[in-house]
């Protein structure tokens, strides 16, 4: 009679086979876990290197808009106070006589070269003068309405007097235009 076969070696096989699949497929499980984790961490990585790009983007063009505005408008207190002077020059002009023009003109030729320098500087530094005319229509805009008064013959919201002129820097009003306004009502 035949010896049973003993078999028992395949099962010893089989049974290392398993372990040694059951190893490798940690070892992938770990890898693939170690390679996700780490396209999580570019992926993060990225995402605060294209912000932090971003901001400092952000950044520039702000400081570049505050440089720009500095430039333009930085010396508008400057201005302000300038606008005095102008004005004191062009009431001192404007009330000299034919009289007083013959005795002192030269004086009075020089106060008409400063009075053209002055508005020379303005207008090198953006500083135009808004200077409106009697019946040009107000807008609150670039005029400032002194009173109001019914004048026969014009039209509601006209200008009927000056005051004083207005001046912008560059697009931004420095000070409006001190103008006299009709109320004449509709007829």
């Amino acid at each position: 009679m035949a010896e049973p076969k003993n078999e028992e070696f395949l099962d010893d096989i089989e049974l290392a086979e398993d372990e040694e699949y059951a190893d490798d497929m940690m070892e992938i499980d770990d890898e693939a876990l170690e390679l996700d984790e780490l396209r999580a961490e570019r992926d993060e990585l990225k995402d605060r290197f294209m912000r932090a790009l971003a901001d400092a983007e952000n950044a520039r063009k702000r400081s570049e808009k505050d440089r720009r505005e500095a430039e333009n408008y930085g010396g508008s207190k400057l201005a302000r106070d300038m606008l005095p002077v102008y004005d004191n020059m062009k009431r001192a002009l404007e009330s000299i006589t034919e009289e007083q023009r013959a005795v002192s003109g030269a004086v009075l030729e020089g106060v008409e070269l400063t009075m053209r320098e002055l508005l020379n500087v303005f207008k090198k530094h953006g500083i135009e003068v808004i200077a409106p005319e009697v019946g040009d229509t107000f807008d609150p805009q670039h005029h400032q309405a002194m009173f109001e008064a019914p004048v026969p013959g014009t039209k509601a919201g006209e200008i009927i007097q000056v005051a004083a002129e207005g001046f912008m820097l560059h697009d931004r009003l420095l000070r409006p235009a001190q103008v006299g306004v009709s109320s004449m009502p509709a007829s």
